[in-house]
């Protein structure tokens, strides 16, 4: 039995909301059924269309894991000199850790092909930094590759389950803040307006990543217009 274990991130750019990873174990022999229901990667679908993948991918894959990494524990690493693609490295590892244990401890000690998306420009020094990171190499084959969300089907289908956690808090966000505080992202408009309208009302409030550009920019001309 060929396993294969995807994993992919969403809301690793954003200005608000947490980053999200997403690793979906799955039989080699599912990707077939994947690819015929339409799985790949998650930028390329309908949010729509996510909700109903996202059900049959988690009943079809063996397991699937989620971290969710909200903005005070991004700033807090990135305060101690930890930077975004290290912490993604740590965020995967938690995720092989999680699902390799039941794995090693398996009769027939199971192999497994993890195929991760790499964040960072530079995959070896990446992959070797993530495999610090990982409790037992023994049984695993780690391929890190850029544009993986694209290339392997359980890579996207670990991204269409991020994606759908990240829409899920981005929700709650909404309940408690209002629509207008968009996506997230920096380019949204609507994320703009709120972000210009709102950095001091709530700069406490664990929202927002504060080492982010964007919100020192914003925070620095509230300061100016109140001198």
């Amino acid at each position: 039995m060929e396993l294969i274990l995807g994993i992919d991130d969403a809301g690793r750019g954003p200005v608000m909301g947490p980053m999200v990873l997403a690793g979906c174990l799955i039989k080699k022999e599912i990707e077939k059924e994947f690819i015929k229901l339409g799985v790949r990667d998650s930028k390329e679908l309908t949010q729509k269309r996510r909700e109903f993948l996202v059900g049959k991918i988690k009943q079809k894959a063996e397991i699937f894991w989620v971290t969710i990494t909200y903005p005070n524990e991004i700033d807090g690493n990135m305060n101690n000199g930890t930077n975004l693609n290290m912490i993604e490295a740590i965020k995967a590892a938690e995720i092989i850790n999680k699902i390799n244990k039941d794995a090693t401890h398996h009769p027939n000690r199971l192999k497994i092909k993890v195929i991760v998306d790499c964040p960072s420009v530079s995959l070896v020094k990446w992959k070797d930094f993530l495999k610090t990171k990982i409790n037992n190499l023994s049984n695993l084959d780690i391929i890190c590759e850029h544009k993986a969300d694209k290339n392997h089907i359980s890579v996207s289908a670990a991204s269409i389950i991020a994606k759908s956690v990240r829409e899920e808090e981005v929700g709650i966000l909404k309940k408690k803040y209002g629509e207008e505080i968009g996506s997230g992202y920096t380019s949204d408009p609507l994320t703009q307006k709120f972000l210009a309208n709102n950095v001091e009302k709530y700069k406490d409030s664990g929202i927002f990543r504060k080492t982010w550009k964007t919100w020192k920019r914003a925070f620095e001309k509230i300061g100016q217009r109140t001198l």
